[in-house]
């Protein structure tokens, strides 16, 4: 069992409680949970595991700011019919030939990398003319922490997640928008920056 102090005043009832007297009373919790014999190994082995802890949790807290997130191993498998034709927006064509149409399945199309992607609901308009609207759901592979200037990506950047491109210019990475509306962030030295993955498809409504 690993226990995980949070700022907790030790209680002294010795001699009665005197007014005025002791720590003014606060929201703080204790909490205590179990690790596997890895995750154990890996907490013991920081400097300082109250706040290793602290730090993991504000990170999820800020990385949940970007949206619902789902797990891509987590969504039922599904499959649909497929028609391999070419269509042109011209004079109509019959799809109402079952043989014609064989079964594909959707998540294996959409998430080569299950047990690595997931499915975030943004919330936000700084990459609309990337196609990315509020409210459109990415499907985001970390596999891939590199990627390429055409590439969208989350990043990571002092605790605080956000989708953007990445820019190397000189020896500064730059978050740019694709929005006018935003400006580009410059990375500087001594901040904390990771791309945690890579935009691998987007799924929206079309526009009624």
């Amino acid at each position: 069992m690993l226990k995980i102090h949070f700022n907790m005043s030790s209680k002294d009832n010795r001699g009665g409680k005197r007014p005025g007297a002791g720590r003014p009373k606060g929201s703080s919790k204790m909490y205590a949970f179990r690790a596997d014999k890895d995750m154990a190994e890996f907490i013991d082995g920081q400097d300082n595991k109250t706040k290793f802890i602290k730090d993991c949790v504000k990170k999820e807290i800020s990385f949940r700011s970007l949206g619902d997130i789902i797990p891509a191993h987590n969504i039922k498998p599904i499959s649909l019919p497929y028609f391999e034709i070419k269509l042109v927006a011209g004079f109509p064509i019959p799809l109402n030939n079952d043989e014609l149409a064989q079964e594909i399945e959707l998540l294996s199309l959409l998430c080569p990398h299950p047990d690595s992607s997931y499915l975030i609901r943004v919330t936000g308009d700084s990459m609309i003319e990337a196609g990315i609207n509020d409210g459109d759901l990415l499907i985001v592979d970390k596999s891939n922490r590199s990627p390429s200037t055409k590439q969208v990506a989350v990043c990571e950047l002092n605790g605080e997640y956000t989708v953007k491109r990445v820019m190397e210019k000189g020896s500064f990475y730059w978050l740019i928008p694709a929005n006018p509306a935003y400006s580009p962030i410059q990375v500087m030295d001594g901040d904390e920056f990771n791309v945690w993955g890579v935009v691998t498809y987007i799924i929206h409504k079309p526009l009624c």
